[in-house]
């Protein structure tokens, strides 16, 4: 049985006076969570407020579906949460997710966001953009994911490694409109183009750019705002723009947050109760103030921070066409070198 971090405990009142015969039965909801612990504790601690229910979680930066697979129908996994579609589908892919079937999460996130079967849902979107130098670039220098190709950028340009899920995602987007020899011969064009050896988060690529050793990273939006609010990383995020790329054709590329209901969840119901909560306006407002993501739920606005970067085409290619194709772009990047 895994050892849960207690997120928030449930105080329940004591009396001497009560007989040892009486057991009260804990109200619980078990999670287990790609998404790191200070991005959703908020939302935890408050639906506990409003239910009673304590939450216990998991954190695991991978190997969380091989761990619902060795654990079968002993599982005590109630709620997957996770970021990446491409994760959202492994999950899928391994039996280890059921149907959500429930009218208040279907009213509440558009039907786009659900997957085959509604074997997932997603909860925000987060759009996958340039930063670019405030000093030593101009607006619209650079305008397409294409560009990133372009000989015009070489040895400007950061990145996260190329078979990091959220590069993956943004390739196999390519893959989708290009098909797979264009995407080959852009993927090379993009590593001639490097600055220093693909490495770090996206944090990392917009301090590069502080510090110089770039003038283009690609990361994903809510970054810009988490930045922001660190005071030792304010520096790095005032030294960018934010810009959103191919806004004259097919739109940037979104990827999403979303959550599964386990297979074998023990506590149905309060895995119930905590995804119509994570779709309802209080922890949609609160993805969109406290992390700065795009609200799924169409009647939560973003927040002012995030509408001040400007309305921007997004993207249509189905999500689940992008995750059909990951394998493939993974295997590009190995096979242009890309990392190394």
């Amino acid at each position: 049985m895994p050892l849960f971090k207690k997120v928030l405990v449930t105080a329940v009142a004591a009396s001497a006076g009560l007989g040892s015969s009486l057991s009260l039965a804990q109200e619980e909801v078990n999670i287990y969570s790609y998404r790191q612990p200070f991005l959703i504790e908020p939302f935890l601690k408050e639906f506990t407020e409003e239910t009673g229910i304590e939450t216990n979680i998991i954190f695991g930066d991978q190997g969380l579906t091989e761990r619902l697979k060795r654990e079968g129908r002993n599982s005590p996994a109630d709620v997957i949460l996770t970021v990446d579609i491409g994760r959202l589908q492994e999950l899928v892919d391994a039996g280890v997710t059921q149907p959500i079937e429930d009218e208040t999460i279907s009213a509440n996130i558009p039907e786009q966001y659900f997957g085959e079967n509604n074997q997932w849902v997603g909860l925000t979107s987060r759009a996958r953009v340039f930063f670019t130098s405030v000093e030593r670039m101009e607006p619209g220098e650079i305008k397409t994911y294409e560009d990133l190709a372009d000989p015009r950028f070489e040895g400007r340009i950061c990145t996260r490694p190329g078979d990091d899920a959220y590069n993956v995602a943004m390739i196999a987007s390519m893959i989708a409109e290009h098909g797979e020899e264009y995407t080959k011969e852009w993927l090379e064009g993009f590593k001639s183009n490097l600055a220093r050896k693909p490495q770090g988060n996206d944090r990392a690529q917009v301090k590069a750019i502080r510090d110089g050793v770039c003038d283009v990273a690609i990361g994903n939006t809510y970054y810009y705002g988490k930045m922001m609010e660190d005071e030792e990383q304010r520096s790095w995020a005032e030294s960018a723009r934010i810009e959103f790329p191919n806004q004259e054709d097919r739109g940037t590329h979104v990827n999403i947050s979303g959550m599964a209901l386990a297979k074998h969840a023990p506590n149905e119901d309060n895995a119930y109760k905590l995804m119509r909560f994570l779709t309802e306006e209080t922890a949609q407002s609160m993805y969109a103030n406290v992390n700065y993501e795009y609200p799924l739920n169409p009647e939560v606005a973003p927040s002012d921070a995030v509408a001040a970067w400007g309305e921007f085409k997004a993207d249509d290619v189905p999500l689940s066409e992008v995750a059909e194709l990951r394998r493939r772009a993974t295997e590009l990047v190995n096979e242009v070198g890309f990392n190394n």
